[in-house]
């Protein structure tokens, strides 16, 4: 893959998006967030009280994009949010975190119970990974623990590199790593 491409930034909900988002910012990446381009779309919905989440329509979001995004950008974008690797990106970048802190941070966030249940249920199926499909660049970056700006310096190491290896030798499966 040569030139400027265009990578999501996916993850449940506390794994830390926005951080690493704002790092990535810092390195001279431009970041915009899956809301924005819904926002600016028209693809999104009003805030829902049941779940706290304001629905994108994802299917009309991508169909939009297909021909909005038919030519390379002129510089490299990251679009960070949970729904971001559905989009027509051209690689992705998936943070994992173990379900016991990733609950606790969600705690900490004052999500409701029936929400940090849902996001951790879903860290534990392994999150994007059941729903991304296309054969791109994928990278898998645990954020349990560890700095921050050392997780940067993976992701940039692994753009500098041409996005290799294009995908993770030993994919983080949470239901292995519990039963051993």
């Amino acid at each position: 893959m040569h030139g400027p491409v265009r990578m999501a930034l996916t993850g449940s909900p506390g794994v830390g998006k926005t951080t690493l988002s704002s790092l990535l910012e810092e390195r001279g990446i431009e970041v915009v967030s899956v809301e924005s381009i819904a926002e600016r779309l028209d693809c999104i919905d009003v805030f829902d009280p049941s779940d706290g989440a304001r629905p994108i329509d994802i299917d009309e979001l991508c169909s939009l994009l297909e021909e909005d995004w038919s030519e390379k950008p002129d510089a490299s974008l990251v679009i960070e949010g949970h729904l971001s690797h559905l989009l027509p990106v051209d690689c992705s970048i998936v943070l994992r975190c173990d379900p016991s802190v990733l609950r606790a941070r969600l705690e900490k966030r004052g999500y409701s119970d029936w929400k940090i249940t849902q996001n951790v249920e879903w860290e534990i199926i392994g999150g994007p990974w059941s729903e991304i499909v296309e054969d791109i660049p994928l990278l898998e970056v645990d954020t349990t623990s560890g700095s921050a700006s050392s997780r940067i310096d993976s992701i940039m190491r692994w753009i500098s590199d041409g996005f290799k290896p294009r995908s993770p030798t030993n994919p983080i499966d949470w239901i292995e790593r519990e039963g051993s």
